[in-house]
This record gives structure tokens, C-alpha cells and sequence, in this order.
């Protein structure tokens, strides 16, 4: 009994610990964003370009691959479950608003956090064990203004627009499964996908793929810059910050889903 009471105190002291040196984080990136705004002063342009290209352009084809795939294995499977019901013409719909409303961002939210989420975690992880980040302080420089603003910008206009893609491939590959293999009429398909969908659906999937953005830069960035102990400490927090970010995404996905179904229902 002792030993459980202790592994549950253990556990929440950790997690409070954490969760509020992750709001110390993002109090500092807000701080240094609104500094930038109000001060006239410059985030460096090229490392946010850099990142954006890296965490946006760079993941087009991953992102297509599986949002595709997502997008014809959810036509299937729709298509099996209302033939029963003779209802198979409406799989489109089921697609559409499904992806838009809550695969798209979830699934590009999940693709960003192994890829970019991991990358942002071992880059500043690496610079923290070489003391790179202590060589800025040094030089006067604020190591959150000049590597985690990019960085958490870069996301934030990058996530929403892979979002879109996302929600368009997904619905292309549910467009062909329906059309070619379960043999739905293409007029029928797009007619019913087009007046399924409504802004609601857009704008929250909008709005999710904006909260997982930061979510992903922020845990990410923090499971780097407190990196201890060399390569191995590295390693654990690259996978730390893919654990986390996941989690955090799926636990605010359902909290959203829940806030804007009881609000607009």
C-alpha cells in the first residue's frame, strides 16, 4: 500500500512539476512574441521560414500518404456498415464531415508530433548538452526569443494549412474508394459530401489544428531545453515529447469536441 500511495505521489508530483514549467514556457514565448510586436523588434525571418519549410513543406507527402489512406479505409468502412441500411450514397457525407470536423486535424496533429515534434526535441536537446544554449545566454542573447519562436510560429501557420491538406486528400481518397470500388455515383458522392458539410465543421477543425500546434511546439521545445545527462537524456526526451504531445492532442481533442458539440448542438 505504501509503495502505491508513494508511485501516485511521485507520478502527480512529476506532472504538476512539469505542467507548470510548461506554463512558465509558454508565459516566455508569449512574452517574447508581444516584445517583438510592440517593440518594433524582429523575430529572425529566416529560421522562421526555415522551420516553416521543414515542419510544413517538408511533410506534404507523409501527410498526403496517410490522410489518403485514412480517407479510403473510413469510405470502407461506411460503406459497409449503411448498406444495411441502404443508405450507402450517404458514405460521402460520413467522410466529409468526419475529416473535417475530427480525422484532419487529429491525424496531421499525430503525423507533426513524430516528425516535427521529435526533431524540435533533439535539435535543442543536442544544443543544450553541448552548452550551445548557455554560449547564447552568454553572448546576451534570450535562447527563448532566438530558438522557440521560431519554432512555435513556424507550427502554428504551418499545422492549420497541412490540416487542409489533410482534410482534401482524405476526402479524394474516400471519393475514389466510393466511386470505383463501392460504386457510388461521382455526382451523388460529391452532392452528398458538399451538403453534409457546414462551416462549423471547418472552423473547428481550424481551431483544433491551431490548440495542437502549440501544444506540439511547446512540449517539445520544454522536453529539449531540459535535457540532462548526454545522449541518452537526448533520446528520452525526444521520445517524451512525442508521448506527451500525443496524449495532451487526444485529451484536448475530446475536451473541444465535447465544448463545441454542447454549444452548438
Amino acid at each position: 500500500m505504501k509503495d502505491f500511495l508513494g508511485g501516485v505521489g511521485r507520478t502527480s508530483f512529476f506532472v504538476l512539476a512539469g505542467t507548470s514549467r510548461l506554463a512558465g514556457l509558454s508565459a516566455e514565448v508569449m512574452k517574447a512574441i508581444l516584445a517583438a510586436i510592440f517593440r518594433r523588434g524582429s523575430i529572425r525571418r529566416e529560421a522562421l521560414f526555415h522551420q516553416m519549410v521543414l515542419a510544413g513543406v517538408d511533410s506534404i507527402g507523409i501527410i498526403a500518404l496517410v490522410s489518403a489512406a485514412v480517407g479510403a479505409v473510413l469510405a470502407l468502412q461506411a460503406a459497409y456498415q449503411l448498406k444495411d441500411f441502404g443508405a450507402v450514397m450517404y458514405t460521402g457525407a460520413l467522410v466529409s464531415v468526419s475529416v473535417t470536423r475530427e480525422l484532419g486535424p487529429l491525424v496531421a496533429a499525430v503525423v507533426i508530433a513524430g516528425r516535427i515534434g521529435a526533431r524540435f526535441a533533439a535539435e535543442l536537446g543536442t544544443m543544450k548538452v553541448q552548452e550551445e544554449i548557455d554560449a547564447l545566454t552568454t553572448m546576451g542573447l534570450n535562447p527563448i526569443a532566438f530558438l522557440v519562436v521560431p519554432r512555435c510560429l513556424a507550427l502554428m501557420i504551418m499545422l492549420p494549412c497541412l490540416t487542409i491538406v489533410t482534410d482534401v486528400v482524405a476526402m479524394v481518397g474516400g471519393y475514389l474508394v466510393g466511386t470505383l470500388s463501392v460504386g457510388i455515383n461521382p455526382y451523388l458522392y460529391v452532392m452528398n459530401s458538399i451538403e453534409a458539410m457546414v462551416l462549423k465543421d471547418l472552423y473547428s477543425g481550424f481551431i483544433k489544428s491551431i490548440i495542437f500546434s502549440a501544444i506540439i511546439a511547446l512540449v517539445s521545445c520544454h522536453q529539449g531545453l531540459s535535457v540532462e545527462g548526454g545522449a541518452q537524456g537526448v533520446g528520452k526526451a525526444t521520445t517524451e515529447a512525442v508521448v506527451i504531445s500525443i496524449v495532451l492532442i487526444i485529451v484536448v481533442d475530446c475536451i473541444a469536441t465535447a465544448v463545441i458539440y454542447y454549444a452548438f448542438s
